[in-house]
C-alpha cells in the first residue's frame, strides 16, 4: 500500500526548493552528493528519489494528551528510523490525531534528516578489512541516555540492546559492542542516542 502512494506521488512531485529541482533534472543523481552539495533537505521525495530501496521502521507510538479551553486533546506521537542498511539513516518524529497520519510525517521527516556514516573495521581483533563494524569508538547523549558503540570483530553481530539494534541494522551496521546507561526504557531518546553515536563517525576527529 505504502509503495503504490509513493509511486503514485512520485509522479506528480514538483520540486519546490533548489536541491530537489536538481535531483528532479538529474544534476544530482546520489545521496553522497546532495549531503555534500551543503543544500538542505526540506523534500522527503528527495530521498525516495536518490535511495530507491531505501525502507522504514516504526520505533515507537506514544499518546499524547493535552488540555486546553475545549477539553482534552489528543494526539499520537511517532517515532520513525529509515535507513537503506547501506551507510545511510534517519529518525524522525511525527505528530497527529490519526496514528497513520502520524507515522507519515515521522518517516518524512526522519528522511530530511537523513545522514551518511562510516563504516570500517576497527578492532583489533579483526583484520578483514570490510566495513562491517564502526571505525573508532563513538558516544552519543541524548537526556539521560549514553550510547557507546565500539568495533566488534566480525561475525560477532550486534551486541545491543533492542532499541539499539534496530537503528545499527538499518544503518547497516553488522558488527558491534555496545552499552548504554540512562533511562534506556525511553525509547525516543535511547534511539536518538545511537543516531547521533552513528553521526559522531563522520564528524570525530581520531588524534
Amino acid at each position: 500500500m505504502r509503495d503504490r502512494e509513493f509511486q503514485e506521488q512520485q509522479v506528480e512531485w514538483a520540486p519546490q526548493t533548489r536541491l530537489g529541482k536538481l535531483v528532479k533534472e538529474g544534476q544530482v543523481t546520489t545521496m553522497n552528493e546532495a549531503l555534500e552539495s551543503g543544500l538542505p533537505i526540506r523534500e522527503s521525495k528527495i530521498v525516495d528519489a536518490l535511495i530507491p530501496e531505501i525502507r522504514d521502521e516504526v520505533l515507537d507510538i506514544n499518546m499524547v494528551q493535552r488540555m486546553t479551553d475545549s477539553g482534552r486533546r489528543v494526539k499520537f506521537r511517532a517515532t520513525v528510523i529509515v535507513g537503506n542498511g547501506d551507510g545511510f539513516i534517519g529518525i524522525g518524529e511525527g505528530k497527529d490525531v490519526q496514528v497513520g497520519i502520524a507515522i507519515r510525517k515521522a518517516i518524512d521527516t526522519a528522511k530530511m534528516n537523513i545522514k551518511g556514516i562510516k563504516r570500517g573495521c576497527g578492532s583489533w581483533e579483526c583484520s578483514c578489512g570490510l566495513g562491517h563494524t564502526v571505525p573508532f569508538t563513538v558516544k552519543g547523549k541524548v537526556g539521560s541516555v549514553t550510547v557507546e558503540l565500539k568495533p566488534a570483530p566480525r561475525g560477532l553481530g550486534l551486541a545491543s540492546g533492542g532499541t539499539a539494534r534496530k537503528v545499527l541494522e538499518i544503518a547497516g551496521i553488522k558488527d558491534v559492542w555496545a552499552r548504554a546507561t540512562g533511562e534506556t526504557r525511553t525509547t525516543l531518546n535511547y534511539a536518538k542516542a545511537t543516531y547521533e553515536a552513528l553521526i559522531r563517525t563522520t564528524t570525530m576527529k581520531v588524534k
